[in-house]
């Protein structure tokens, strides 16, 4: 499986990029160590999780939903979402795949796709499904979900047997999905626009910005642009703003070689002295202990994977 240390964007559309995410074969088995909160973000592709230890919140526009290990669950394509790890419940360790829905679906166009793919992806009711421990109809699914990540991914027509499962499973999520809404228009409406405005922060964050540029870039006002963050992250665009320059000054901390003043300056958080002050009220370390920490994390022997994804959101 292969181990996420940090989300990476493709650059237009901002989505995240699935590293060494092959076209002919579009599925990636990861194993996550969470120990601090992923930043907001989205993939066409599927993602299929099981918590393995510790227990995990998602949140999504919808709101949020805590899985305790032993459960799991289906985050939607192109949903808008965030994973924390949840205080006091120990190391948190998630595996899940991130598959593209023609795995499953086949040719384009095709029976399986009309009758089977499509009423769930295109469900905006589906954001999130959940699969609990607790619930004997959830059991079976949570057992084949488990078990699939010991796979062996070298040995013979690995892709054939991931590929058998996760249709199986497939079938036990239709049995989840609920209703579509009458409507969707608004939803995938608001959306959108939050996506836009993502972009333009994460190609802009560098600069001054205010609440009426960030706007600007959607072609909607500052109300509306309160109000969409608000229904869609529960957030505002600033909050939004220093969190994402947050998230790429730990990325700098933990991997670059700038000076902390630096850092600071090339992440839109200003002088050394705001830059230490607004870090340690949002991370607990000042950025010199927190660059110490991680890279002592490193010299004694410990891989990156084993820290988690970077993210502060």
């Amino acid at each position: 499986m292969k181990d996420i240390v940090t989300l990476q964007f493709r650059s237009g559309s901002r989505e995240e990029l699935l590293p060494g995410f092959e076209a002919d074969f579009p599925c990636i088995a990861s194993r996550i160590h969470l120990t601090h909160a992923m930043p907001w973000h989205w993939h066409k592709e599927l993602e299929l999780f099981y918590v393995e230890s510790g227990a995990l919140e998602y949140t999504t526009p919808g709101g949020k939903i805590m899985f305790p290990a032993g459960s799991g669950g289906l985050v939607n394509a192109n949903v808008l979402h965030t994973t924390s790890p949840c205080p006091g419940a120990g190391k948190t360790v998630q595996l899940l795949y991130l598959f593209d829905p023609s795995l499953i679906a086949g040719a384009p166009g095709g029976r399986i796709e009309r009758q089977y793919v499509m009423p769930l992806i295109s469900n905006t009711a589906a954001a999130l499904l959940v699969l609990r421990p607790d619930c004997p109809a959830h059991t079976e699914a949570l057992q084949q979900l488990s078990r699939s990540f010991c796979l062996n991914q070298t040995g013979t027509a690995y892709e054939l047997q991931l590929r058998v499962v996760l249709s199986a499973l497939w079938v036990a999520l239709l049995g989840l999905c609920p209703p579509p809404p009458g409507t969707t228009a608004a939803r995938g409406g608001q959306g959108d626009k939050v996506k836009q405005l993502m972009v333009y922060i994460h190609e802009h964050y560098p600069e001054k910005l205010t609440t009426a540029q960030i706007a600007a870039a959607a072609y909607i006002s500052e109300r509306e642009c309160f109000r969409a963050f608000r229904e869609e992250l529960q957030t505002t665009p600033m909050a939004y703003l220093r969190d994402w320059r947050l998230q790429q000054a730990r990325l700098l901390l933990e991997t670059g070689h700038q000076q902390v003043t630096e850092i600071g300056h090339l992440c839109g958080l200003g002088s050394s002295s705001y830059f230490a002050k607004i870090f340690h009220e949002q991370v607990g370390y000042t950025p010199l202990a927190y660059r110490q920490h991680w890279q002592d994390r490193v010299v004694f022997g410990q891989s990156l994977d084993s820290f988690g994804p970077t993210g502060a959101v």
